[in-house]
């Protein structure tokens, strides 16, 4: 039973690898200057990059998290992740309101996926 981890921090882990499933740390976009569209793409290329790291990617995602700020932003993150999720690969999701650590940060998502 190997625990693989990746980008370990002293708080927390970006990626953990166990039994072909990989789960994500809770993904937050850089640059907080954005409005949610644009956070959103930022924590959708993040997920990206770190899936792919893993040995993933979004077509294998087999849950998502998302926490938003502000229920009215909801239409907005939705218009970004309906560009980003692979149709025919959605993935069950659940969606709500949360006060998040950083108040700039209109968005995370948090994501577990197999292995390809």
């Amino acid at each position: 039973m190997e625990i693989k981890r990746l980008h370990v921090g002293k708080r927390l882990s970006e990626i953990a690898i166990h039994n072909e499933t990989v789960y994500l740390a809770g993904q937050i976009a850089d640059d907080t200057a954005q409005g949610i569209e644009g956070q959103t793409r930022e924590v959708l290329a993040n997920i990206d990059r770190l899936l792919n790291e893993a040995g993933s990617d979004k077509t294998c995602i087999l849950m998502c998290q998302i926490f938003i700020t502000d229920m009215a932003n909801f239409p907005g993150m939705n218009s970004v992740w309906d560009e980003w999720v692979a149709q025919g690969h959605t993935p069950p999701r659940a969606t709500v309101e949360a006060k998040l650590a950083n108040p700039a940060c209109l968005v995370e998502i948090v994501v577990t996926a197999a292995l390809r």
